[in-house]
């Protein structure tokens, strides 16, 4: 009876404990009255390098402390976040208001120019609190729109105006607490379960932080009321915040004065909901039509499949089927179309160690947005938590390494017709393949921003991790995965190659027109998802729809699947026997479009971008973007159609 006392008391203190199990990176921070408040800024909210784009490169008011950075995962650093202290400090529930902030010295020139160029390109500033970016609400035309950040300033009838007074609204909600925690404590042998009765923790309110709100106004400060004033004292005029007046003037050779209120309000908003205000879709409409006009490529395309399965190949097998052996050697002599192909077919192609190694990491890059996407929309790389997931995905991709180095051994064996030699050299060059044309793409880039001296630049340090993670996690993967599929059955083929290549008929047009014009069908099923991907990018904008985006990927994968299927029938009919590049860029055409889209997105929607570096910057993730995407959808089209050819001239009787 003791034991199982002890069971049942150990048990009932692991339910309690799991009750206030949390996913990683949402763990709630509760804070008692009074309690301070530290409020955080993103010091990179730009994708303008041509000049430093650090918070406080701007004539802003510094932490008497000095400017130190937060802790950042390695996600973080990549998207060049960087994320330091401000000089704002809040208690909780106390309300405050008039605070003076600092005086900053007089504009020079130089300052007074760059802060009006940020006025011009838009730059905002981007508040945190307790990991929830700051918030604005604003009623135009009609619409009510949300932001997070706030801009610099306001350009009105060419005067220039800052925004130099914040009125910040901090939403909480009361912790509660719905029952006493049991404890366990232990002596020896003996496990007795206690309560906590300590009335002082229990009376005393905690709270949560779920909202955090910004109005951002423009105000001009009497610097006579100034005098003697130290941060963090009351000004002392009354600070009216009214965000349709501007008052607050950039001149040259003049200061700039700032200050802030906070004001705490009780909200009903649960803390798992304090998200739902930043990840509230907007144009749900969008995202369906999109999902409908997938479904109407791939139903145009799946009747064009079932035709040539049900009309004319099963048709043909069937009469083919029926005749006798003396007829099938006369038929022999008359056939046409595909079944002429039938002993060049299966002959090995031009490159074929570089076909493989692009295959294999296709579908690595494909496991790894499956994977990511998946986890993003249950919830497990919530944006509450920075820089998860770019995190992830770069794990993922590390950590499916043994399914590139798997399907690369796999292919060139098959294509080998089960001769395994040179299966080392393989692994080791797929897993250099993808890796080193990502680190090769971003080293030039981090160059560039090294060059123009960026806080985006990725640190050295974090080019050491990515090494330790490429040597040491994804190649020994790699290797591992190429092992195994040396023991692994390979796929036999159906007929024997000639040693004479047949000779392919001349057509009327190239027959790649066909295949780079075929990417625009997978592209026409993304590319209103692909918009809102680049504005969450390159604006800012927060991307919460994961849930469309896992079915959008799913319906990408059918569209490529059907296009590289249909174009290597059409080759084949044609009596051309090289379908096998041809099938990987019939899908993988797309990432054309994708670039081309990028270079539109580039000039019409980013219009605020200047330089030359700037552009190359983005033009290079845009690349870097278009090869993931050529190599993710170029393993579909291909390996559809080796299965389809594969089982379609295992139907045929003909050696």
């Amino acid at each position: 009876m003791d034991k199982l006392k002890k069971s049942l008391l150990l048990c009932t203190f692991f339910l309690e404990f799991a009750s206030g199990f949390y996913l990683p990176g949402s763990f709630p921070h509760k804070y008692y009255v009074g309690d301070q408040l530290s409020v955080k800024v993103n010091s990179l909210t730009s994708i303008d390098t041509e000049l430093p784009y650090g918070y406080y490169s701007l004539p802003f008011c510094k932490p008497l402390e000095g400017v130190k950075d937060s802790a950042e995962n390695l996600g973080e650093l990549l998207m060049g976040d960087r994320i330091e202290n401000s000089p704002y400090r809040f208690k909780m529930h106390v309300n405050e208001s008039e605070l003076f902030l600092c005086q900053t010295n007089a504009l020079s020139v130089d300052e007074s120019k760059v802060l009006k160029e940020r006025i011009d390109e838009m730059y905002q500033v981007n508040l945190n609190l307790d990991n929830l970016p700051a918030i604005r609400y604003m009623n135009k035309d009609g619409f009510f729109l949300r932001w997070t950040g706030y801009p610099v300033g306001i350009k009105v009838k060419d005067v220039y105006y800052v925004f130099n007074h914040l009125k910040f609204t901090v939403l909480v909600h009361k912790y509660e607490k719905t029952n006493t925690m049991p404890g366990v404590i232990g002596a020896g042998d003996g496990v007795e379960l206690i309560t906590t009765d300590d009335k002082s923790v229990i009376d005393t309110p905690a709270y949560m932080v779920v909202g955090f709100e910004v109005v951002p106004c423009s105000f001009q400060h009497n610097i006579d009321l100034l005098k003697n004033l130290k941060r963090y004292d009351k000004y002392a005029a009354p600070i009216k915040c009214e965000p349709a007046t501007v008052a607050g003037v950039i001149q040259e050779g003049k200061p700039l004065v700032y200050s802030y209120e906070v004001n705490f309000v009780e909200s009903d908003i649960k803390w798992p909901s304090r998200w739902d205000a930043y990840l509230k879709m907007e144009g749900a409409k969008v995202h369906w039509f999109s999902i409908l006009n997938s479904m109407m490529v791939i139903t145009f395309l799946a009747g064009i499949v079932l035709i040539i399965f049900l009309r004319t190949i099963r048709r043909d097998l069937a009469r083919y089927e029926e005749l006798d052996k003396e007829a099938q050697a006369q038929i022999n002599e008359e056939l046409s179309g595909w079944k002429l192909v039938v002993g060049d077919v299966f002959r090995v192609p031009e490159n074929s160690e570089l076909l493989s190694m692009m295959v294999a990491d296709g579908c690595r890059i494909l496991g790894m947005a499956v994977v990511t996407i998946l986890f993003a929309a249950l919830g497990f790389m919530s944006p509450a938590s920075r820089g998860t997931l770019i995190t992830g995905m770069l794990l993922f991709y590390m950590f499916l390494g043994i399914i590139a180095g798997y399907v690369a051994v796999w292919l060139m064996k098959t294509l080998n017709a089960g001769n395994t030699n040179g299966w080392l050299s393989i692994s080791w060059r797929v897993s250099c393949f993808g890796p080193g044309i990502a680190f090769l793409i971003l080293t030039v880039l981090n160059f560039l921003l090294w060059g123009s001296h960026s806080t985006g630049a990725i640190p050295f340090t974090t080019y050491i991790i990515l090494l330790l993670l490429w040597f040491c996690i994804s190649m020994p993967l790699t290797l591992i995965g190429g092992f195994i599929a040396t023991k692994a059955p390979h796929l036999e083929y159906p007929c024997r190659s000639n040693q004479i290549p047949r000779e392919i008929p001349s057509n009327r047009f190239p027959t790649w027109v066909l295949v780079i014009g075929a990417g625009t069908l997978p592209f026409g099923t993304l590319f209103i998802e692909l918009f809102f991907i680049m504005s969450s990018i390159w604006l800012g904008r927060v991307y919460y729809v994961f849930g469309f985006l896992l079915v959008v990927l799913i319906l990408l994968v059918v569209v490529c699947a059907e296009v590289s299927l249909v174009l290597t029938y059409m080759h084949l009919c044609m009596e051309d026997w090289r379908w096998w590049w041809k099938s990987f860029f019939a899908s993988g055409s797309v990432a054309i479009y994708i670039f081309f889209y990028s270079v539109n997105y580039l000039v019409f929607d980013l219009k605020s971008l200047s330089g030359p570096v700037s552009a190359m910057l983005y033009l290079g993730y845009s690349l870097l973007m278009a090869l993931a995407v050529m190599l993710a959808t170029g393993a579909i089209g291909f390996l559809t159609s080796f299965f389809f050819v594969h089982r379609l001239f295992s139907s045929v009787k003909i050696d």
